[in-house]
């Protein structure tokens, strides 16, 4: 039984390959590739002569069988993509799912990926974050997406072509807030690189007449939503109840403090009464 290795590879710099990732590309058996002619411009760089085989969204369910064979046949085969890490957002996941169910080993390299590489460089918290890829294509689902992602708390990745950048920043403007902190990112680890940082608002000024904006491979990194603190009692509200609480009962000076917080009863019961914040 041979091995699957998944091995990313430079999402714009060539030196951003690993030494494992060349050493495992020169001794395996196969390659499968997304895209044979991009594959071909990386090996021929690194010195790297080995058989390449196809692997795309057209013949993905096609070719899995027989690649499972070969290496059921005792062949190690290393899956790559176009650019990054293989599976996310590319081919392979059904290749990497039947190997799986026919007790073939599966070993996953490290290395380059836009999201994350554009997430260390947008100045936003990334302890929690999601993943969402491309947006729809149709503009209506688009924006119903954007929508659903107003109240998402954890910082946002997402993928767009150079094409749509302006209408997805104006799509998160309109759904979520004027105020909102975005990061864009464009063609990531190349020499043209470049990341910008702002609101919708001041992104829209740099990227509507920049013609370097239109082109190229975009990441969109989108600030979380802050948390609903309705139910936080502040210091404020605790000085009004701790005032008309020497003047009446502490049901009554509940019922005044709601009325003027605009809180509600049960709340400030919880926080004040139960945890006997006196």
């Amino acid at each position: 039984m041979g091995l699957l290795y998944i091995v990313p590879t430079p999402i714009g710099n060539l030196l951003d390959i690993t030494y494992r990732s060349i050493n495992i590309l020169k001794k395996v058996d196969f390659i499968i590739t997304e895209n044979i002619k991009h594959t071909l411009i990386l090996l021929n760089h690194f010195s790297i002569v080995n058989k390449l085989l196809s692997l795309n969204t057209i013949n993905e369910k096609k070719k899995t069988n027989q690649y499972i064979n070969i290496l059921k046949n005792g062949n190690n085969i290393a899956i790559v993509s176009k650019a990054g890490t293989p599976i996310i957002n590319d081919p392979g996941y059904i290749l990497v799912k039947y190997a799986y169910r026919n007790n073939i080993r599966v070993v996953p390299l490290p290395g380059a990926c836009a999201a994350i590489t554009a997430l260390c460089a947008a100045g936003l918290k990334a302890n929690q974050f999601c993943y969402e890829g491309f947006l729809p294509n149709k503009k209506k689902k688009c924006e119903k997406k954007i929508y659903s992602l107003r109240k998402e708390n954890r910082t946002i990745i997402l993928y767009e072509s150079p094409k749509r950048l302006v209408h997805t920043i104006q799509l998160i403007k309109k759904n979520m807030g004027v105020t909102r902190k975005i990061t864009i990112a464009r063609e990531i680890t190349k020499k043209w690189e470049n990341i910008q940082k702002g609101t919708a608002e001041q992104l829209l000024l740099i990227i509507n007449d920049d013609i370097y904006w239109k082109k190229g491979e975009i990441t969109i990194i989108i600030n979380g939503a802050k948390k609903n603190n309705k139910n936080i009692i502040s210091s404020r509200i605790l000085k009004i109840f701790n005032i008309i609480k020497k003047e009446t009962s502490n049901t009554t000076a509940i019922k005044i403090t709601k009325k003027i917080c605009r809180l509600n009863k049960n709340v400030l019961y919880n926080k004040i009464i139960k945890k006997n914040i006196l």
